[in-house]
C-alpha cells in the first residue's frame, strides 16, 4: 500500500477540491483503488460535482439540515458545533475510487472533495491510500 497525508487550512472554504491531488497521487500507479480519508471527527468526503453551482447548494443544504443553534447535545466550541459532529453521518469521512493506469475512474463531471463547515479547527488533514489490484 502507498500512502500520502494532504494538509489544508480550509478556514476560507467549506469545501476543498482534491481531485486534482488524488490524480498526481494516483498517477504511475498502475490499477487499483484510491481511499481518500479524513481522519477528523467533524469533516467530511464527498464525490460531487464543482463549479457550476453544485458544490454550493450541497453546502447550503447541509447547512439547512444541521442548523447552527443550541439544539445539540454536544455544546463545546462555537455556537451549534454540534452539528459539526452530526455532519460524518451525512457525507462519510472516506470515499473509495477505482483506478486504472493510474487514473482515477471518475465521471465527467465528479470531483473528490473535502467537506468541512466547522469554523472550530481550520487545520485538517486528508489520508490517500493506494492499494494495487
Amino acid at each position: 500500500m502507498h500512502t500520502d497525508v494532504l494538509d489544508l487550512d480550509t478556514s476560507r472554504r467549506t469545501t476543498v477540491d482534491l481531485t486534482d491531488a488524488v490524480r498526481d497521487f494516483c498517477a504511475g500507479r498502475g490499477d487499483g483503488l484510491c481511499n481518500v480519508f479524513v481522519p477528523h471527527a467533524t469533516a467530511g468526503i464527498a464525490v460531487l460535482e464543482t463549479g457550476a453551482g453544485s458544490d454550493h447548494d450541497f453546502v447550503d443544504t447541509l447547512e439547512r439540515l444541521l442548523p447552527r443553534d443550541d439544539r445539540y447535545r454536544h455544546r463545546h466550541g462555537s455556537p451549534g458545533h454540534g452539528a459539526d459532529h452530526v455532519l460524518p453521518g451525512l457525507v462519510s469521512p472516506s470515499v473509495t475510487v477505482p483506478v486504472a493506469d493510474g487514473e482515477p475512474l471518475l465521471g465527467t463531471w465528479q470531483s473528490i472533495v473535502l467537506v468541512d463547515l466547522n469554523r472550530d479547527n481550520p487545520r485538517r488533514s486528508v489520508r490517500l491510500s493506494f492499494v494495487a489490484g
